[in-house]
């Protein structure tokens, strides 16, 4: 029993964190190391060069593409339609390479997500959209699946936004290890923030919910689309 219907409390109980650990894992298999976030042209570009770069370039990302994504999962965590969510994402990602990873991800997630929390609502969402849905709204809909609330879905989003660069650097740019963590640790409050912001925005509707944007990352991952080589998928 999910105990925050007893309670009234928002928060999760204990089997509620220990999923949401799981689903934050990177170890989930849910396509995301295949994928930089747009680091990889960054680095390519030399905005990306050093732990500091890292860091504004992961906490602008935060705060335009990972703000609107966590604001999807958590409506979809809420209980909104996640097709209407899906157009509504759609929408808010004008680059079609973006949208392509967006919707790859998404069936890569959803596959985790149905084989570790199954239901009704995420086997309705795979049969409605085959080629995939937006990966933060089958994330959404997987941590509802698994008892967890929309600002825990809003969490696990704005973890990854931040989380998915950091790896990436260590790779491009043979970062050290330990800096590219403490760049996590740095962006933590603003990690809250947005999944706090996201949160209150999906309990007021998609019509509330978030556009933010951040052009240059739409305009390289189309460049990025179009190399002959390169290390990771986005």
């Amino acid at each position: 029993m999910d105990t925050r219907t007893v309670t009234g409390d928002s928060r999760p109980g204990p089997a509620g964190r220990a999923a949401l650990l799981v689903l934050a894992d990177g170890r989930f298999p849910a396509g995301g190391h295949a994928h930089s976030g747009g680091a990889e042209p960054a680095v390519k570009a030399g905005r990306i060069r050093n732990a500091r770069d890292l860091e504004a370039f992961s906490r602008g990302r935060l705060h335009t593409t990972g703000l609107t994504s966590a604001a999807l999962a958590a409506a979809a965590a809420a209980g909104i339609d996640p097709l209407r969510l899906d157009e509504a994402a759609d929408a808010r990602t004008p680059s079609p390479a973006l949208r392509a990873a967006a919707r790859r991800l998404g069936r890569q997630m959803m596959r985790a997500a149905r084989a570790t929390w199954p239901s009704a609502e995420l086997a309705a969402l795979a049969a409605a959209r085959p080629r995939g849905a937006h990966q933060p709204v089958v994330l959404g809909l997987a941590a509802r699946s698994a008892g967890l609330g929309p600002e825990d879905a809003a969490h696990c989003v704005a973890y990854e936004t931040v989380s998915g660069p950091a790896t990436a650097a260590v790779r491009l740019l043979s970062l050290d290890p330990f800096e590219a963590t403490a760049v996590l640790a740095r962006l933590t409050p603003d990690m809250d923030r947005v999944a706090e912001q996201a949160a209150a925005a999906a309990h007021q509707g998609i019509g509330a919910l978030p556009a933010a944007s951040a052009p240059l990352l739409d305009i390289t991952a189309e460049q990025h689309a179009a190399w002959p080589v390169r290390l990771f998928a986005s």
